[in-house]
């Protein structure tokens, strides 16, 4: 069974980056065909979708956020990760790692996911 936890810095100030791993246990990061997503939901909102990383190692950013996201993988720990830079208090959200056979963007429902955890709550505040 595929298991992702995901860590982080629970309160990060604006303007400055947000980081956060998601480390996955049961399965690789590499294991076809698989999407490794981050998502958020900001209180009040429904998910958004930051941006994905494959099987493969391609990634897809939300058009939304690309100028402020870099996602990546370490295969060697099993691991995918997120930066968000220039966090506003609007970012503040609790921020999922999520795992699919296909690439989804605008889910309105984690169900849609095979392999999702609780994600983890980031305030954004000075």
């Amino acid at each position: 069974q595929v298991q992702l936890q995901e860590s982080g810095p629970g309160l990060v100030k604006p303007s400055q980056t947000l980081s956060l791993t998601c480390t996955v246990s049961g399965g690789s990061v590499t294991a076809a065909p698989y999407y490794w997503s981050w998502i958020r939901q900001s209180p009040g909102k429904g998910l958004e979708c930051m941006g994905a990383i494959s099987w493969r190692g391609s990634i897809f950013y939300s058009p939304s956020l690309k100028s402020r996201t870099s996602i990546s993988r370490d295969t060697s720990k099993n691991q995918v990760n997120l930066q968000l830079s220039s966090v506003t208090p609007e970012g503040t959200a609790v921020n999922y790692c999520a795992a699919t056979k296909n690439l989804i963007t605008g889910a309105t429902t984690l169900n849609l996911y095979d392999y999702c955890r609780q994600g983890t709550q980031v305030t954004v505040s000075s």
